[in-house]
């Protein structure tokens, strides 16, 4: 648990003591999943929320063509979950699954209060993760409706770089919202212009 106390020091100017942080490991349950294991699926409640200690995870609908459509993508030191269901304790439309060996936290919405009201350094935690979210959401929604497939990808990689090499090109696509096709083609064609080599001046 050194790793998740390390995350809540970075993400808090306030002190985090001992006894905070037992508070805060007491409202947690830890779960272990194994590759291709279920935390949630489609028509259950999201009794909790996750933080991924160690693993990959994806979130994902399925639609009535059988389409998977990947919303978020996961890895250490993320917070993954169907916060809606979560919130209002309603079936999710929603999958939740392992894409490696993974081990995460899981905390219910009460619990998650009772921190918030109890543990300063928490509420300040908590308030940092809120705001990247809703800032991440809206630049995702803005580059859905007016940014290239290439410009998609591009600030993926510059927010994720890791992402590359733990998420299938299949599952990035998804995410971007973009066929594989087409995100194979802007990868050939960045990997063409990284290998050109530099013009020589005269």
């Amino acid at each position: 648990m050194q790793d998740f106390r390390t995350y809540i020091d970075a993400g808090s100017t306030t002190p985090v003591s001992d006894a905070d942080f037992a508070r805060i490991c007491a409202a947690f349950g830890l779960k272990k999943l194994k590759k291709r294991a279920f935390l949630l699926r489609a028509g259950e409640v999201s009794k909790h929320f996750a933080f991924v200690l160690m693993g990959a995870v994806r979130l994902y609908s399925v639609d009535d063509r059988g389409n998977e459509h990947v919303l978020g993508l996961g890895v250490e030191n993320c917070w993954v979950g169907d916060r809606e269901s979560w919130v209002l304790l309603t079936p999710s439309r929603f999958y939740l699954e392992a894409l490696e060996d993974s081990s995460l936290l899981l905390i219910t919405y009460a619990q998650m209060q009772e921190l918030l009201r109890t543990v300063p350094a928490w509420a300040e935690l908590m308030r940092g993760v809120d705001r990247r979210h809703e800032i991440a959401a809206q630049k995702r929604l803005q580059a859905a409706i007016s940014s290239t497939a290439e410009e998609r990808y591009l600030a993926f990689l510059a927010q994720h770089p890791s992402y590359e090499h733990r998420f299938s090109q299949h599952l990035i696509a998804s995410y971007l919202g973009i066929l594989p096709e087409t995100l194979s083609r802007i990868r050939t064609k960045l990997l063409a212009a990284k290998a050109q080599p530099a013009a020589v001046l005269s």
